[in-house]
């Protein structure tokens, strides 16, 4: 039940927080575009800058919702009128800006600021959508009052860089030309507040709110005049950017957008006082005109203080403007060249190329990522000049940090790595491999290096074979063990073993070799033995040398490497069958002929030594199971025998004798003579058992007569007990078997055995087997109960009382057979 209320829990807390993160997604959308249209085709991410007259216009980064394209959203809220009561005032100021965006979009130039969505109105709002933009120049001079905190974080600490600087102006020189000489226009605001920097760092014009339009022909243009006191304060411009003419209202023209250029130059070098920008009014006009005279570059002097002459006579239009000494470095030139690049035949723009790399050595970075690389990108389209690009794209990776390589540079590299044709391009690619492997992650390796490593083995160029495999051993820690086997092995072995040709090339087979040599420790030892030994022996050679001493390199390698190594097996069946004929080639100099003799030496004892250890281990195997066998087998007669005698004492058939001595309990091996006694026991018992058993038979007591005891008669009857006494002693030992299983009676012991059997046959009162087997065996049982347990020795009573057992049992001498026997 637990784990059901976590799982509830888990579904419901995600649910709510997918509802929340829409909602705030949602709510976010409605703030910025409250039912403008722009909303359902893009999608809006952060507020980023401001711009236009006033900064009123909030531009927010995002991207269009169809194809994922970026984009940058300008809004204005009309809740920013609500302070002026007057509708006329409001209405004034919405048309203002509505003509301002309307004539952006109909105007086209690469300077200017493209629309990618034409200007839609809600109840509350105007919105467009342009291109990526980055922020506004007043923004990056210090106005971000109005910014969120996330965007002033970002803008407080940027700093415009000098090469910036003179490009862009630059580029503001370019636009208006386009605007005077192409459209007739002027723009008639050129601030800080209409110039807007894209992501790639360009600086397009903005801002078309009081533009002028040429009212008569085009060898007399003409343009209307604007009343600057008619215009509402919350969208006037500052006047420190206008001509004196146009705050005189005098004639107006495009150079009057000169002077506000010029004036622009000044703050640019002057921006530490912001508040200069800030001023609208015109009561210190002529104060502000007097602190223009600022430190400006040399090359820049001259020209800016003629774009700020009174008489609009000579001030230089913009053409001459951007032909001045001030762009013609060679870093500005150079930025320059890049964006004409589409007007240039490929053989201007190869040449081009070939001096870039030098050239960016004295580039900022950020100038680099923002302006050079996108702009080389864009030639990708023209694969014939990617060749001549690539150096310097490798040239910017060398300096680059890991974040800007994934960034800015892999983007490119992406796009280049699948590329096949020129063939030159996997050859600079394969030139600069340690750099790649610099920075390129293992997936990286794997997804495109490795397949532009494989095409490039596969190409029908030599040149680019030998690079790939020079280079080949660079990745191979990045690569698995089943693409090295199935994608890279086969491949070199194919181009080592290419038929002899005309076009055959005895460098390319010894890179091939020499290949392998530098990645063989990185192979799994399997690899080696069932891929690189076979085919060395399969290596085509007319005795070159080269080709016998990379194979030797290889074979010695693999034979003293620790985790690879060679069989004894292999060496002596194949590797020595293949080297010792070599021994005999003419083609070595000493020194290499030294080094085969060498190497053969130490396989053939190699080969010694192994073989030596396993025939030794083979013979100490073969004894040690000899052992085993034998002890085994003296294990089972001893089990055996020690049954059969068990089994003897059972049947009651025989007895054993017992040793005069007592034995040692240790087991010891039999003799051949025991093992025929234990054969012929054997037979007996057999025979023993086949009999009919003995049945005892029974006579009848006899009644004496008392009669007085004599004294001569117990005299003759204690000798009698004293010589029964005797004998019994000895027959005991002969009718007790011997329990121990591991003792058998000796040959001594069967003697004693027959000689006690004979003194028993000589006896002249033999006993009636009838009577005596019975009672012998049940004498037998008490007398091993009256045995001492500790010695083994019989005690005089215990002997008493077994010869009294026995003597009742015989029959009584009489007086004369007893004196007979005394004599």
């Amino acid at each position: 039940m637990e784990v059901l209320n976590k799982l509830r829990n888990t579904v419901s807390n995600t649910l709510s927080n997918t509802v929340s993160s829409t909602a705030h997604g949602l709510s976010q959308l409605s703030s910025v575009l409250p039912g403008n249209p722009v909303a359902r085709e893009f999608e809006v991410s952060s507020f980023i800058c401001s711009a236009g007259p006033g900064l009123l216009w909030k531009v927010y980064s995002g991207f269009k919702k169809s194809t994922k394209q970026k984009a940058a959203i300008f809004v204005f809220e009309k809740r920013l009128l609500d302070q002026w009561p007057e509708k006329s005032i409001r209405d004034n100021v919405v048309e203002i800006l509505k003509k301002g965006v309307i004539q952006l979009t109909k105007l086209k130039h690469p300077q200017i600021l493209t629309v990618q969505h034409p200007l839609e109105e809600s109840r509350d709002s105007l919105s467009f959508a342009t291109e990526p933009v980055f922020a506004s120049l007043a923004n990056l001079l210090g106005c971000i009052d109005n910014l969120p905190y996330s965007s002033q974080a970002i803008l407080k600490d940027y700093k415009i860089l000098d090469l910036e600087m003179k490009f862009g102006l630059f580029q503001l020189g370019e636009s208006l030309t386009f605007l005077h000489n192409d459209v007739k226009m002027l723009h008639r605001n050129l601030c800080p507040e209409s110039i807007i920097i894209n992501d790639h760092g360009d600086w397009k014009i903005f801002g078309f709110d009081f533009c002028a339009i040429n009212q008569a022909s085009e060898d007399k243009p003409s343009w209307l005049y604007i009343d600057h006191n008619s215009i509402p304060s919350i969208i006037k411009t500052s006047m420190h950017y206008q001509a004196p003419e146009c705050v005189k209202a005098t004639a107006i023209g495009p150079t009057s957008d000169i002077f506000s250029l010029g004036v622009l130059i000044c703050f640019l070098y002057m921006s530490y006082n912001t508040s200069w920008n800030l001023q609208k009014d015109i009561s210190n006009y002529t104060h502000y005109l007097k602190e223009l005279n600022v430190d400006l570059p040399n090359s820049l002097k001259e020209t800016v203080k003629l774009m700020l002459h009174r008489d609009p006579e000579l001030r230089p239009d913009a053409y001459q403007f951007i032909k001045i000494e001030y762009f013609k470095d060679i870093e500005v030139k150079t930025l320059i060249y890049l964006d004409k690049l589409f007007q240039w035949d490929n053989l201007q723009k190869s040449q081009f190329y070939k001096r870039l790399p030098q050239i960016l050595k004295q580039f900022p970075r950020r100038v680099i990522f923002q302006k050079v690389l996108p702009a080389l990108q864009k030639e990708f389209i023209n694969t014939r000049m990617i060749p001549f690009l690539l150096p310097s794209i490798l040239q910017v990776t060398e300096d680059c940090t890991m974040d800007e390589f994934n960034k800015h540079i892999f983007p490119m590299l992406k796009q280049i790595l699948v590329i096949e044709e020129p063939p030159q391009i996997s050859l600079l690619l394969l030139q600069k491999i340690e750099l790649l492997l610099k920075w390129c992650l293992p997936d990286i390796v794997k997804n495109y290096i490795v397949p532009m490593m494989t095409r490039a083995l596969d190409s029908n160029l030599e040149l680019l074979q030998e690079h790939c495999l020079i280079a080949l051993p660079s990745i191979i820690m990045s690569t698995d063990s089943s693409c090295i086997k199935n994608s890279i092995i086969p491949r070199i072995k194919k181009i080592c073993l290419h038929k002899k040709s005309e076009n055959y090339s005895l460098g390319i087979r010894v890179n091939s070799l020499l290949c392998l040599s530098k990645i063989l420790e990185n192979l799994d030892p399997w690899i080696v033995q069932e891929e690189i030994l076979p085919f060395l022996q399969q290596v085509p050679c007319a005795g070159e040398p080269a080709i016998l001493m990379a194979m030797i390199g290889i074979f010695k390698l693999i034979l003293t490497n620790s985790k690879l190594g060679i069989s004894k097996e292999n060496l002596a069946t194949n590797i020595l069958p293949f080297l010792l004929p070599l021994c005999i080639e003419q083609s070595f100099s000493p020194k290499q002929y030294e080094l085969l003799v060498s190497l053969v030496n130490e396989m053939v004892t190699q080969v010694t030594i192994e073989h030596r250890k396993v025939l030794h281990q083979l013979q100490k195997t073969k004894q040690f199971h000899g052992n085993i066998s034998s002890s085994m087998n003296q294990l089972e007669d001893t089990v055996i025998s020690s049954t059969n005698s068990f089994e003897i004492f059972e049947s009651n058939s025989f007895t054993t004798s017992i040793k005069n001595k007592p034995q040692s309990s240790q087991s010891q091996s039999l003799s051949l003579a025991e093992k025929h006694r234990l054969a012929k026991q054997q037979e007996i018992c057999q025979r023993m058992e086949n009999q009919t058993p003995l049945i005892p038979s029974i006579t009848s007591p006899t009644t004496t007569k008392k009669t007085p005891k004599d004294l001569t008669d117990t005299l003759s009857a204690n000798n009698f007990n004293e010589l029964n006494w005797s004998y019994n002693n000895m027959n005991l030992s002969s009718i007790t078997p011997n329990l121990s299983i591991n003792n058998f009676p000796s040959n001594g012991a069967s003697q004693v055995h027959q000689n006690q059997m004979s003194q028993r046959q000589q006896l002249p009162f033999t006993l009636n087997c009838n009577q005596t087997m019975p009672q012998t065996f049940n004498t037998f049982t008490n007398t091993i109960q009256l045995r001492d347990p500790n010695t083994g020795w019989w005690s005089p009573t215990m002997m008493t009382a077994n010869s009294s057992l026995q003597v009742q049992n015989t029959p009584k001498l009489s007086s004369e057979e007893i004196m007979d026997l005394l004599k």
